[in-house]
């Protein structure tokens, strides 16, 4: 594998001052959500509002660095401001050049991360230079879809076939991984509301963890990692886990899902 390493994924809710200035809206608040959601439902079909409205309230990521040493991080509204959210995640980009993993990342994270960035007149070079400033990028960038640079699981894993598409939660479970343990990206306006800070972060942070480990069990099936190698980087997750108090619903669910595959049985057995 190709150290360092940064899986990551973003989790957001409608903006609801620009989805007013886009429609020419002045309404109170609390209708203003309702009235997006059916403008979006007649053009679309679907209340999944479009990627420019999308508010990023956390960036949550798995550093992997050279020597294999695991940090897990998120940034939320909780601290910080969508700007400055977005600050701290590009600013990573701008010091180091991992390889940068993601769930569905080149269909919804990447593209959302850009209008956000530009909506805040922010600069991102080194996350989308496409060679006109590094000329080494125009074979191998962060947006093209066929580089290594951003491996979008949900592309690869469907051979770029968007009818082979999968839902991570579903490919965890197969896999033998936790998955999202009942709970689902509808809630993530709740957590908002109640300012349940933790549970938006540990939300965001499982759905890298699992985007993790089906990584590695990807780079296995490439031959980029030989049973030996995934064995241990299995072992590393789940000792470093252990040091983080607000997944060990993740390592219990982990501990049993493991157990519904002859490959995963084991997995916590060393």
């Amino acid at each position: 594998m190709r150290l360092p390493i940064l899986i990551f994924d973003i989790e957001t809710i409608t903006d609801l001052k620009s989805g007013a200035h886009l429609h020419q809206l002045d309404l109170p608040a609390e209708d203003l959500e309702q009235a997006l959601m059916k403008l979006r439902r007649q053009d679309a079909g679907t209340d999944f509002q479009r990627i420019a409205l999308h508010e990023i309230v956390c960036i949550s990521g798995l550093w992997i660095d050279e020597l294999g040493a695991m940090t897990l991080f998120s940034f939320s509204q909780e601290n910080d401001s969508e700007a400055e959210i977005l600050r701290k995640f590009l600013s990573i980009f701008d010091k180091r050049h991992p390889t940068l993993v993601s769930w569905n990342g080149a269909q919804f994270d990447l593209p959302v991360i850009l209008f956000r960035t530009m909506y805040h007149g922010l600069a991102a070079p080194s996350l989308f230079d496409q060679g006109e400033i590094d000329t080494q990028k125009r074979y191998n960038n962060y947006q093209n879809r066929y580089h290594q640079r951003h491996i979008d699981l949900m592309d690869v894993m469907a051979m770029f076939n968007g009818r082979h598409f999968q839902k991570l939660d579903d490919i965890a479970h197969l896999l033998g991984f936790p998955g999202k343990r009942g709970e689902t990206g509808y809630h993530i306006p709740a957590y908002i509301r109640t300012k349940q800070w933790l549970k938006l972060t540990s939300y965001c942070e499982g759905d890298v963890l699992n985007t993790w480990l089906i990584y590695i069990r990807w780079q296995l099936l490439k031959g980029q990692l030989s049973h030996e190698d995934h064995r241990l980087w299995i072992q590393n997750t789940i000792n470093y886990l252990k040091t983080q108090p607000q997944h060990t619903d993740f390592l219990n669910v982990w501990s049993q899902s493991a157990q519904n595959t002859a490959f995963t049985a084991s997995d916590f057995n060393f």
